[in-house]
């Protein structure tokens, strides 16, 4: 027992030092190209003073409050592109003669840049919140049909064969071994949206019209020319993709502790 206990300390241990590794790296260059100048000493302040005055803003609040208001708009845009884009990609990919009838229009798009479409998303809803979102949501979405219809499609034909050869339903089929198959790939696509919703929502809080928002706050420290609050921010922005990344990533092992398998 001691021994088990030895070896699970030992895991978690080099597990923390596994972690800490890229972190660390960053900032050793970081100071490296500040205390070498290799880059401008008046473009790159020092990570010291940089992670000072960003822990300064986060006790203060200011940080916090951009923070939320950028996450929430994230969770709004991802929201609206699963709630919408896992039931047509359910569809799509349950017929394959509908998605190639409209596999254009999704590859299109899905190659198209988000940012392409600010113009049209600012003529259709003007320069509130609903506008950033939207254009969000729409990106997310064509991620998650696509991953939704090509999880479907792709799911494991002898399993399917097996339960219709049992005498289950297709509603039974579907539920049972359709909607579990496709659980992986359309993990695979909700990472990818958030990731992409988070890009596309920064980059609207610094061009749309925002008053807040860790976009707004970027562009708005290098107008300013508040270096240590740019850079600052730009890492919580990092951590904050990181974050929802990692988070995804321990659902979908809980839940989905099967695929590969």
């Amino acid at each position: 027992m001691r021994h088990v206990t030895a070896a699970l300390t030992n895991a978690k241990v080099r597990r923390a030092i596994e972690l800490a590794i890229g972190p660390t790296l960053l900032i050793a260059l970081w100071w490296i190209a500040f205390k070498g100048q290799l880059v401008n000493k008046d473009l790159l302040p020092s990570p010291i003073d940089t992670l000072r005055d960003t822990g300064a803003s986060i006790a203060a609040g200011k940080m916090t409050t951009d923070f939320t208001r950028t996450l929430i708009r994230v969770g709004y845009s991802v929201l609206i592109a699963v709630v919408s884009g896992v039931p047509v990609g359910i569809v799509l990919g349950a017929k394959a003669s509908i998605y190639r009838s409209v596999e254009f229009l999704v590859d299109f798009f899905r190659s198209t840049p988000a940012t392409a479409l600010f113009p049209l998303f600012l003529l259709l809803f003007g320069l509130g919140d609903f506008a950033k979102i939207a254009v969000a949501a729409f990106a997310a979405w064509l991620v998650i049909v696509f991953n939704v219809a090509y999880g479907v499609m792709n799911a494991r034909q002898t399993r399917i064969l097996a339960a219709r050869s049992m005498g289950a339903s297709s509603l039974r089929i579907f539920k049972d071994v359709i909607f579990y198959e496709t659980l992986p790939q359309t993990f695979v696509g909700l990472r990818t949206a958030i990731s992409l919703a988070l890009v596309v929502i920064i980059v609207a809080e610094m061009f749309i019209g925002a008053t807040d928002g860790i976009g707004h706050r970027i562009i708005d420290a290098q107008i300013s020319y508040s270096l240590t609050d740019m850079y600052g921010s730009i890492l919580i922005a990092g951590a904050m993709g990181y974050g929802l990344n990692l988070a995804l990533l321990l659902v979908e092992r809980s839940l989905v502790h099967w695929s590969g398998k």
